[in-house]
C-alpha cells in the first residue's frame, strides 16, 4: 500500500497522477477513503482482468436518505424507510486501473472523474463491477454515527478479522 502526500490543494487526478512512478507497470487498486464496504478485492480484481479494460469502477446502489411514500391520491398506500434506491449505480469508489490511466492524467491538474473516467467511459475503457452487498459513504457526520453504532454494536458487515 502506497499513502503519498500529494499537496493540499492538489485535485483527484493530480494526486493520482503523482504517484506513478511507485505504481510502476501492474494493475493497481484505488479508493477515495471515505467510502466503507465489504467489496471482494478479489472478484473486483479478476473482473477487471477478464473486462480488458483501462480501468474498472465499482457500482454500488446507493442507500436512501429519506422514507418513500406511495401515494394513491392523498392515502399512503405503502411507506418504506430509508429504502434501497433501484435501478441506478453510482461510483462506489473502489477502483482496479491498469498504468494506461496516467495517459489520462495531468500532474498539475485536473479530475479523476471528469478528466480521466468520463474519457474512459467514451472510449470504451472503463468497467463496471456490480457490489450489491454492504457500502456507505462517510461524507457527514450523520453517516460517521451510524456506521460506529454498526461498529459498536459488532454488526459491522466490512469487518473481516475476528
Amino acid at each position: 500500500m502506497t499513502l503519498a502526500d500529494t499537496g493540499l490543494d492538489a485535485l483527484t487526478g493530480a494526486r493520482v497522477k503523482r504517484v506513478q512512478a511507485p505504481v510502476g507497470n501492474e494493475p493497481f487498486f484505488l479508493t477515495y477513503g471515505d467510502g466503507v464496504s465489504d467489496v471482494d478485492l478479489g472478484k473486483l480484481l479478476a473482473h477487471h482482468r477478464a473486462s480488458g479494460a483501462i480501468g474498472t469502477v465499482t457500482g454500488v446502489a446507493p442507500p436512501g436518505r429519506f422514507g418513500e411514500l406511495d401515494l394513491d391520491g392523498d392515502r399512503v398506500t405503502s411507506f418504506s424507510e430509508k429504502p434501497e434506491v433501484t435501478g441506478g449505480f453510482i461510483n462506489g469508489g473502489f477502483f482496479v486501473f491498469e498504468p494506461r490511466l496516467f495517459e489520462y492524467l495531468n500532474v498539475d491538474d485536473g479530475s479523476l472523474e471528469a478528466d480521466a473516467l468520463e474519457r474512459l467511459a467514451e472510449d470504451g475503457q472503463l468497467a463496471a463491477f456490480r457490489h450489491e452487498g454492504f457500502w456507505q459513504c462517510m461524507d457527514t457526520l450523520r453517516d460517521k454515527r451510524s456506521l460506529e453504532t454498526l461498529w459498536n454494536e459488532r454488526r459491522a458487515p466490512w469487518k473481516v478479522w475476528e
